[in-house]
């Protein structure tokens, strides 16, 4: 049994770049002893924090509960995203390995951090915001974390939290902020959400410590590769230049454990959460709502108060309304967005209720409708106008190109690995998100609790 894992998710990586990946110094070592699962299936809505909630629980987001990368707080332009763990249902990989005696780290996974014991965190009830509970704010705070070495993806918050207090308050331990935090810092202390400052932190953190700790499971999310086709489109040199990128840092890795001396031991899996596709507009469906009195705005341009509000997950969003069960507010959203939908001018291809969606795509959240893009229309949270918005690369949204959409369309996320336990050669043409997490059990030689998924078994020895 191979004593270690080591997950590297680079977010936004698709099938197509394997052809440039092949040519790269790294890469291109490992290549002939590496199995692959050319195209995988993504879950809905292929945004990164419900896809790698499903990567390391092996659930989809009706049952693991974190259905947009932002927390479904009403009322605002943009909210805080799902950070922290106890936002999370179900039993994570983390969780297994700590319970069977292994060791284990996270460097910028997703939905990990450990929430600080204050009340006030950032967000909570700040100014009068309309906060629609979903069945993730059920989920219980876990009192021990069953990541040994975390480094959360996590940002300071406000301007008196610095780029170290960020990592303290998102549960790093003592030791980690000393040993591999600490001596980083300069990565990002100018530029905490800067890509490739930060993906440097990330791979710099992630390979101290494993010749620190030598932890049996390391998850690492890079998302320079993402942050560059959001900026200049799918398919662009920029995009080629961080390819050329994730071969060097992938190299480091890989240095890391032979320095440690457990290159050996080591099986490794490269992997992705999503596409994208390049869009040509953003539009903001609220301000059609606020239009028709589903919201109601005050003369300062804040929100008195909802019947329908549109939460966006870029190519997709949810449409939640204030009570539930007020069946007029329902019909009359119903019949607004349907009048967007045939119209033809409002970026809305499909409209799916929530049994509707939860029986496609296995989605729930206590949202009442979902609204799906035409391919080249981004959705904003905003209510006023205008209604068409321009492109804005500080929000992953609104970008040249990016993501959110039903889980077939455009380019597909691709996974290869290598190691002791992988067969090498192993080619699979297609395969499924959910499935990533009982394998990488099966590869720590790991009991698999209750999921959706099932180990890709075809690729390992």
């Amino acid at each position: 049994m191979a004593n270690h894992l080591i997950v590297i998710s680079e977010d936004a990586l698709v099938y197509e770049d394997l052809e440039t990946l092949k040519t790269m110094p790294e890469f291109g070592k490992i290549w002939n002893k590496a199995a692959f699962v050319h195209k995988v299936r993504s879950v809905y809505p292929t945004v990164t924090y419900p896809c790698h909630a499903t990567m390391m629980t092996g659930l989809y987001p009706d049952k693991h509960g974190i259905v947009n990368n932002e927390q479904t707080i009403m009322c605002e332009r943009a909210s805080d995203w799902f950070h922290f763990r106890d936002a999370l249902r179900g039993t994570t990989i983390f969780d297994v390995a700590k319970a069977n005696g292994l060791s284990t780290a996270a460097v910028f996974w997703p939905v990990t951090g450990e929430r600080p014991d204050k009340a006030d965190e950032p967000g909570a009830g700040a100014h009068e915001k309309s906060t629609h509970a979903t069945d993730a704010s059920a989920a219980c705070l876990h009192a021990t974390s069953s990541i040994d070495y975390l480094v959360d993806e996590y940002w300071p918050h406000s301007e008196t939290e610095s780029s170290y207090d960020c990592f303290v308050n998102s549960g790093s331990s003592p030791e980690v902020m000393q040993k591999i935090v600490a001596p980083n810092l300069p990565y990002i202390t100018r530029y905490p959400r800067s890509h490739p400052q930060i993906d440097h932190f990330v791979h710099a953190c992630a390979c101290a410590i494993i010749r620190e700790f030598k932890p049996n499971l390391l998850m690492i999310h890079p998302a320079n590769i993402d942050a560059y086709r959001h900026s200049s489109g799918i398919f662009s040199p920029l995009v080629t230049h961080g390819l050329h990128e994730i071969d060097t840092w992938f190299g480091t890795i890989v240095k890391a454990c032979e320095d440690a001396g457990i290159l050996d031991d080591t099986d490794f899996v490269i992997t992705s959460d999503h596409g994208q596709l390049n869009i040509s507009r953003i539009v903001a469906p609220n301000v059609i709502f606020a239009e028709n009195g589903l919201i109601d705005v005050r003369a300062d341009g804040g929100v008195a108060d909802y019947k329908a509000f549109c939460k966006s997950s870029a190519l997709s969003a949810q449409v939640y309304l204030k009570d539930p069960s007020d069946r007029a507010a329902y019909d009359k959203a119903l019949s607004v967005l349907s009048g967007m939908r045939d119209d033809g001018a409002y970026g809305i291809s499909e409209i799916f209720t929530a049994d509707e969606i939860r029986d496609k795509e296995r989605y729930a959240g206590g949202f009442s409708f979902v609204i799906e893009s035409d391919g080249y229309t981004a959705y904003s949270n905003d209510w006023t106008r205008p209604y068409l918005r321009p492109f804005d690369n500080s929000d992953y949204r609104f970008g040249r190109a990016t993501h959110g959409h039903l889980p077939d369309k455009g380019p597909q996320p691709t996974m290869f690995a290598f190691g002791p336990r992988v067969r090498p050669g192993a080619v699979l043409e297609r395969g499924l998100l959910v499935d990533q997490a009982p394998t990488f059990m099966r590869l720590l030689g790991l009991p698999l609790p209750q999921m959706d998924g099932k180990p890709i078994d075809e690729i390992l020895v």
